[in-house]
């Protein structure tokens, strides 16, 4: 399901029904106002929170400057659109850096939230941005944490520092020595979890901020646990002070009550989201881009980003060469789909374009499966099979499904896909069609 997907619906549906009636009252527009409050409440959204934001839209769309305007339904929207900003925060909150490194950013959490597994991820996110990050284990409690941050530091490509189960708090003292000796820029600090807090966790969590000189304290939040995370992030913040939040596990979230209540109770930014298992899944967050997206517009420049990240420049000059002289083969089309991989899937790419909402992508025709059967395909054929489709045959066909594990019918259903693919560039070539996704 896309972002949100059931909060987004729920929205759209009101708006829709709000833009067939042309001119507005001030009894139907806080009719509406009613209806996003119950599907905020449903979305788990803290219900002070919920009034409040209702509050504040109703204030405005009742004005006579909106009653009176040519188009009040999109004057409430880009109401409403601005007040989900101004909730989640006012822009991105960037992570600071110490004037002396390194700077020490240190992780704390429940247990569960998915924190050692994004120290990875935030390890990788820092070196794609010039940095060189320190991984160090103080959780000495749960079993085999120290080796698991070793293998999430080990895919990030960042050193890990451990001491096994001495003093947490000796041992984050000990690895930023380490890393001003080192030259490392940055250090993050993975700290032990509890099933629930606890005097001692909390504890353990100040003598480090004691002994340390803390840049960042980032608390790490399960997306899908709702009104709980949204506690848990206000008791850390009274206790420790943190100056930022980083939501897991986003993606399985499809109603986002923790996304739109922790600003406001805490008071403390989102810096980033987790939408994924793997180490590039973490995102900055950009609460108007995320505000476009709940209200069904799109977020065309996070779509753009993740284009870049998935294909260099050379690549994409690559493809606009292939697509002019129409030598467009089956390497490129695998090329294609691993890209496509890269950026989250159809669905996920989808849910970036504006107005995409009213349609359903199959996801299976991209996930990670059929991308490898179409690997294998084309990987079982020759050379020249690759750069010309048209002289594979039956018997050649027989052989690439035998040489990839799949059926004849599978080969011939890459085939035709490819085909079609081949055709849409052509047509976007020549600026004819509509562009759809050849899956």
């Amino acid at each position: 399901m896309a972002l949100f997907g059931s909060l987004s619906e729920r929205l759209n549906h009101i708006f829709s029904k709000l833009t067939k009636r042309g001119r507005l009252t001030e009894l139907e527009i806080r009719t509406a106002m009613r209806e996003v409050r119950v599907a905020l409440l449903e979305a788990d959204v803290n219900l002070r929170v919920a009034k409040q934001f209702i509050a504040a839209v109703s204030e405005k769309a009742v004005g006579q400057e909106v009653l009176q305007s040519l188009n009040p339904a999109q004057q409430v929207i880009k109401i409403v659109n601005e007040e989900l900003i101004a909730l989640m925060g006012s822009g991105n909150a960037k992570l600071e850096v110490a004037p002396n490194p390194p700077t020490v950013i240190m992780m704390c959490g429940l247990q569960g939230a998915g924190k050692t597994t994004l120290c990875g991820k935030l390890a990788c996110y820092l070196k794609k941005q010039g940095k060189k990050p320190l991984l160090v284990a103080c959780d000495i409690y749960r079993p085999a944490a120290i080796d698991q941050l070793k293998v999430v530091g080990g895919k990030a490509g960042a050193e890990v520092f451990e001491k096994g189960t001495q003093t947490p708090s000796k041992t984050a003292k000990q690895a930023v020595d380490y890393a001003k000796r080192m030259g490392y820029d940055t250090v993050v600090i993975d700290t032990a979890g509890r099933l629930h807090i606890d005097e001692k966790l909390m504890q353990e969590l100040e003598e480090i901020k004691k002994e340390v000189n803390v840049t960042e304290i980032l608390l790490t939040v399960d997306a899908m646990t709702g009104q709980d995370a949204v506690n848990v992030a206000e008791t850390f913040n009274n206790r420790l002070a943190i100056t930022g939040i980083i939501l897991t596990k986003l993606d399985g979230d499809t109603r986002g009550g923790a996304c739109l209540s922790i600003k406001a109770v805490t008071g403390k930014p989102i810096k980033f989201v987790g939408v994924g298992e793997k180490l590039g899944d973490l995102e900055p967050f950009y609460p108007d881009r995320m505000a476009s997206r709940i209200l069904g517009m799109g977020d065309v420049l996070s779509l753009i980003e993740k284009a870049q990240d998935a294909i260099s420049e050379q690549q994409a000059k690559e493809m606009e060469r292939k697509m002019r002289e129409n030598s467009f083969t089956l390497s490129d089309y695998l090329a294609q789909f691993e890209a496509l991989k890269k950026m989250g899937g159809a669905s996920a790419l989808m849910s970036m374009l504006p107005g995409a909402g009213k349609f359903k992508i199959d996801d299976d025709a991209v996930n990670e499966k059929h991308i490898e059967r179409v690997k294998a395909i084309i990987l079982s054929m020759t050379p020249a099979e690759r750069e010309n489709p048209q002289i594979i045959e039956s018997r050649r066909k027989k052989r690439i499904a035998a040489g990839s594990g799949t059926s004849v019918q599978e080969v011939n259903q890459l085939l035709k896909q490819y085909e079609q693919t081949k055709q849409l560039m052509k047509q976007m070539k020549g600026g004819k069609g509509k562009m759809r996704l050849p899956f």
